[in-house]
């Protein structure tokens, strides 16, 4: 019913009975897993065949459950620990202890270490013990689950809308490695924030090679007292974000100076600022080509003015042939210019020149969001273009009569407001409104008739592929189906 069909797949692993020893239906749950010399053999073989190899056995198994041809999966020699059952009242076992010696007994494969613990000394014992033999276990874990035994209790227990309350799991501390730290490179993005990323020897850290982790802001790297040139301690921040722990102190050069962190934007030169309330470092300057072009990746961007080919390789190009120097040049480019950019040939010219010319024609909420005004995301950026119709009563408009609007308030009042006085703002306004771009809003009504409907007053969330329509679709149909609440609309008349 949702996700993926694999049961073929599953078929093929040989701790799954195609058979139960006795007639019985019941729904069983568990785990599928590579086991680590099956992981070891598949990588050597693609590394041999000149493919390349997995990063680690979840990535793995994930990747072969999930093959078209059953046969990739079986060659892949996957295992299962089975471990629950939606409803015990179909088995003999009332105890989860119990009911894992039941699903043995039906031909499932159970885990053979598990253990009841009859107090918490027994409990944080077991911890302790396979703390020292998880490396040699064959198959890889990154904790332990500790349950109630009693599956009446569990069931009394329930859960939350995200997890059980009759079991936790204890996570093992992330696995560390050292590395030395050969230099701080400092990246400027799209709104101008400057950060900073330390750049490592590469090493070997939970399944994969790390040379690079983001310091994140001048003040975590003061605090952190990261230099050029130490050996520091590394881990994966919930076993995914490369960061580092600390320095290692007794390998320290004793020689060594405390990071000097930087003044002056490393794209532009501008001098570098701290906003109000604000951690970051921030480079100002409205024509920072750094900026520009993270700027015209976001304009172009699926969400935003959704120009279907003009991706990073492209505006970097542009760039560096001084064709565009702001999202305005875009609709300035010409098929003369564009077919001589590299692998670039004459029907990639017309169709990117056709997808800008379709995004003149888009809604004023696409273009607000497109500008990367500060705060104003999808969302503000409609309930901005509904509520004032075109650019020029919103470049018109004063704080308190944004704020006033349902969901904006007043922080995204201010920012909205200090970015239209900007002169260059201005003037790129005016620009793009010569080159024929659309400045007025062309969505459904902010007040739809429909007050009582269905979807009136509730959250409603998207997840996943729809059928009949694209994501972006759904959204804008289920907004056009619940009007704004009947005390947000009284607050912004009474404001």
């Amino acid at each position: 019913m949702i996700g993926e069909d694999i049961t073929q797949n599953l078929k093929t692993i040989p701790s799954i009975p195609q058979k139960l020893n006795r007639p019985l239906t019941v729904e069983v749950r568990g785990e599928c897993y590579m086991p680590k010399d099956s992981f070891m053999r598949l990588n050597e073989r693609r590394e041999a065949e000149g493919q390349p190899v997995f990063a680690n056995p979840r990535n793995a198994a994930a990747g072969s459950l999930r093959q078209l041809d059953s046969r990739v999966t079986a060659d892949r020699k996957l295992s299962t620990f089975m471990y629950n059952v939606a409803d015990f009242d179909p088995i003999d076992a009332r105890t989860q202890s119990d009911m894992l010696l039941e699903l043995t007994s039906l031909g499932f494969t159970t885990n053979p270490t598990n253990r009841v613990a009859e107090s918490l000394d027994d409990v944080f014992a077991f911890i302790t013990e396979y703390t020292g033999k998880r490396d040699d276990l064959p198959y890889g874990i990154d904790g332990i689950v500790i349950k109630v035994n009693s599956l009446p209790r569990q069931r009394a227990l329930g859960a939350t809308v995200k997890d059980p309350r009759w079991e936790i799991a204890y996570k093992f501390p992330p696995e560390e490695a050292q590395t030395i730290v050969r230099d701080i490179e400092w990246t400027v993005g799209r709104t101008g924030v400057v950060t900073p990323t330390a750049v490592m020897d590469p090493v070997q850290l939970a399944g994969t090679t790390v040379a690079r982790a983001s310091l994140h802001n001048p003040d975590y790297l003061v605090e952190k007292d990261i230099r050029v040139g130490d050996t520091v301690l590394l881990h994966k921040a919930g076993d995914i974000i490369p960061e580092i722990s600390n320095f290692v102190a007794a390998k320290r050069d004793p020689n060594s100076a405390p990071y000097v962190i930087p003044t002056h934007c490393p794209s532009c030169g501008a001098e570098l600022v701290h906003l109000d309330d604000e951690v970051a470092l921030r480079c100002i300057n409205p024509k920072c080509p750094a900026q520009l072009a993270e700027q015209l990746n976001h304009f172009a961007s699926r969400n935003a003015m959704n120009i279907d080919g003009l991706g990073p390789r492209i505006i970097k190009q542009l760039f560096e042939k001084a064709y565009v120097t702001d999202v305005a040049d875009l609709y300035r480019l010409t098929f003369d210019q564009l077919v001589t950019l590299d692998k670039f040939g004459e029907k990639s010219a017309t169709n990117l020149l056709t997808a800008i010319d379709n995004s003149r024609d888009n809604s004023l909420e696409r273009l607000l969001l497109g500008l990367g005004i500060r705060h104003v995301g999808a969302k503000a950026g409609r309930l901005l273009a509904a509520e004032f119709g075109d650019i020029d009563a919103l470049m018109a408009a004063d704080e308190e009569s944004i704020a006033a609007i349902a969901s904006v308030g007043d922080t995204i009042a201010d920012s909205v407001v200090t970015y239209f006085e900007n002169a260059d703002v201005q003037t790129l306004i005016d620009e793009l409104k010569t080159l024929g771009v659309n400045m007025t809003y062309t969505g459904a009504p902010a007040e739809p008739a429909n007050a009582d409907g269905f979807f009136n007053g509730k959250r409603v969330v998207l997840t996943g592929k729809l059928t009949q329509m694209s994501r972006p679709e759904a959204t804008e149909w289920l907004e056009a189906q619940a009007p704004r609440s009947l005390a947000a609309f009284l607050k912004k008349r009474t404001c």
